[in-house]
């Protein structure tokens, strides 16, 4: 009996220790973010202040909604702000573990920090000495992705965007239930694949704000035919996978409730067995009970610690890219071009829908039904077959919901061409610049847009995986698809940029009165390049009159003089496009004209970066700084390009361009 005991209690050991192991792999931080700016004294007030805040999210971590914010303190820079948020499907037992963990992490992963966010797979903790509480916050954006990839990026890419559409709309619904932000989806991929989805935001946050933050999510969510990916942001975070990650029975609803019956007749037990056959059966089965019970959870611990190892190599924000996955990227992307030709009924011009410096657009149908659009590039465009195809893998690369997405290509023979998403309606300048359709973009498209090319343009420069300066951003290259979402395009002018702050060329391109005048003047061209066009793009956009149209005398003001005067005078709606009416937010279109400012000083380091500019305009509580004057241009091109630089000037019209448009386009491979 005793040794039986003693097996018992080793049992006993194994287990806990087995607990205690598997505690610890499951609650391994995503990321941990300790910003240097701030931080506190040991005996200072915030330190005692932010216990107790920490003290109270650690007590409440067991709520049914997984979600709970709290402070501590009074007044001033020493109040402590803190919350937690658990992933919806969680028990309220792992929700309080997860929080729990967090509370001691935090601490000591970012010691004596005022402001400090920590997530994990099963929750998130942040806390802060300013108002955290009903407000989204995209500064900080975390992207995880599974190397593996789909079978069918094609068909899985518009099947995974559709999806996160929905669930950001309805998480950004509050359950009414649960109290909680939290929506996931199944969908078929095919027979013997589903995606599964989730999407999840503070309940603090009201159901714009919400939806806005899953927006931007599912914006920085470059999925590129990858198998699983996730985004993580301090309000809100989005994922995917092939497999369910979350609890399938948990987000169920609920079923309904059950037939009650009659409980079986109890039956009695032998007690013929004298007390030693007793103790003997019961030791026994304890032993018999325990080892399995043991032996199970240790095999279980081993599997999910290597599932875990396995998927923190999947779940990685950097790819190495081999020779022959260049050469696999090429090959899947390419047409045939008998296919382009029946896509296109062998380019009609029934079919032509724009034309520029590089060749004719034509709308096309695939066999399967998909609406595309071929770009037949001339034959003076200069590259040859290797870097025309190495083009093709740059772009294919770039995935972002305001990027016009590239399906592929095609190279036969003297046609070089190239077939993108069909994106239906037209460009921007088509609406904006016409009297009769620019009614259709009332202050709040147009405010949607100004945001989807700002995060296009912050993808580019800093969050894809090559660093691209487009070098010829203006209205007639942002497309409109189907919602009025913007879609930049027209990467031909586009370039690589290193870790270097600027480059200078000897061949200057892009359109006149979009580029930066370092760029115009000297050849120097860096993000901020980017930032000047974007700049002026927002003030066309706020005030409905094209730059170039201020160009139709010697005498005429700039678009920018313009939007500075009145600006200077304290006067800046009445740079407003009149067809606003009374339907606008003042505050929106102030700090729209003052972001417009900021971009075209200048001074190239004076002007934000373009994570600045989303984060001016996705908050009204950054202080941003008083403009300078902005750089003005001559007014004849000629004057524009100074004496040793060259410049290529496109003979072909772009359309829809107006005549006053004067485009210098680079012709050599990159």
């Amino acid at each position: 009996m005793v040794m039986n005991f003693n097996i018992l209690i080793f049992l006993l050991v194994i287990c806990g220790n087995i607990f205690l192991i598997f505690s610890q792999v499951i609650t391994t931080p995503l990321q941990y973010i300790c910003p240097s700016t701030t931080s506190y004294s040991p005996n200072s007030t915030y330190n005692s202040n932010l216990k107790v805040l920490l003290s109270s999210l650690s007590s409440n971590a067991s709520r049914p909604s997984g979600f709970y914010n709290s402070t501590a303190g009074h007044t001033g820079s020493d109040v402590a702000y803190g919350l937690f948020l658990c992933k919806g499907d969680l028990s309220p037992d792992v929700c309080q573990n997860c929080v729990s963990r967090a509370v001691k992490d935090i601490l000591e992963r970012c010691p004596k920090r005022k402001i400090a966010v920590i997530c994990y797979d099963e929750c998130l903790l942040r806390y802060s000495n300013r108002s955290i509480f009903a407000t989204e916050d995209v500064s900080v954006v975390k992207t995880l992705y599974n190397m593996q990839n789909v079978s069918e990026p094609k068909r899985f890419l518009p099947l995974l965007g559709n999806t996160m559409d929905e669930i950001a709309t309805v998480a950004a619904k509050e359950n009414d239930r649960s109290g909680k932000k939290f929506a996931t989806k199944e969908a078929n991929f095919s027979s013997l694949e589903r995606v599964y989805s989730l999407a999840q935001c503070t309940p603090d946050l009201s159901e714009f704000s919400c939806y806005t933050c899953l927006r931007f999510a599912i914006g920085n969510l470059q999925s590129n035919g990858r198998k699983g990916g996730r985004v993580i942001l301090p309000s809100c975070n989005i994922r995917y996978e092939m497999y369910p990650f979350y609890n399938i029975t948990a987000v169920a609803p609920p079923p309904p409730p059950p037939v009650l019956r009659s409980p079986p007749p109890s039956s009695m037990s032998n007690s013929t067995s004298n007390d030693r056959g007793k103790r003997g059966i019961a030791s026994g089965a304890i032993i018999s009970i325990v080892v399995p019970i043991a032996v199970s959870i240790l095999l279980f611990i081993f599997g999910f610690c290597w599932i875990r190892s396995r998927a923190s190599q999947e779940l990685n924000v950097v790819e190495e890219i081999t020779d022959a996955d260049e050469i696999s990227t090429v090959e899947s992307l390419q047409y045939h071009l008998n296919t382009i030709r029946a896509a296109t009924t062998n380019f009609s011009t029934d079919n032509r829908i724009a034309e520029g410096g590089f060749g004719v657009v034509y709308k096309g149908i695939l066999p399967d039904g998909q609406d595309i659009a071929v770009k037949r590039l001339s034959g003076s465009s200069g590259q040859g077959r290797e870097e025309f195809k190495n083009e093709i893998v740059l772009i294919a690369k770039l995935q972002h919901r305001n990027l016009v997405r590239l399906l592929g290509y095609c190279f036969e023979g003297d046609e070089k061409i190239l077939v993108y998403e069909f994106v239906p309606n037209k460009s921007l300048d088509y609406f904006l610049f016409d009297p009769e359709k620019q009614q259709l973009l009332d202050w709040s498209r147009r405010y949607k847009i100004i945001g989807g090319i700002a995060r296009g343009l912050l993808y580019l420069h800093e969050d894809s995986r090559l660093r691209i300066i487009h070098r010829d951003l203006k209205e007639s290259n942002i497309l409109l698809d189907a919602e009025m979402n913007p879609k930049i395009s027209d990467f031909g002018m586009a370039r690589l940029f290193g870790d270097q702050t600027s480059e200078i060329t000897r061949r200057i391109v892009g359109t006149c009165g979009y580029m930066a005048p370092e760029y115009a003047m000297h050849g120097r061209y860096s993000v901020k390049s980017d930032v000047f066009s974007f700049g002026v793009l927002l003030l066309e956009i706020i005030s409905g009159k094209k730059n170039s149209s201020f160009y139709q005398s010697d005498s005429a003001e700039d678009l920018l003089s313009y939007v500075w005067k009145h600006w200077r005078d304290g006067t800046p709606l009445n740079i407003m496009d009149p067809t606003f009416g009374e339907s606008y937010s003042k505050n929106e279109v102030i700090q729209c004209i003052h972001i417009g400012l900021l971009c075209v000083q200048e001074d190239a380091n004076e002007r934000p970066t373009m994570a600045s500019v989303v984060l001016m305009l996705s908050s009204y509580s950054v202080t941003m700084p008083a403009p300078q004057q902005p750089a003005f241009f001559f007014h004849r091109r000629s004057e524009m390009i100074p004496k040793g630089l060259k410049s290529d000037q496109s003979t072909s019209k772009s359309i829809p361009l107006s005549e006053n448009d004067v485009s210098i386009t680079e012709l050599e491979p990159r």
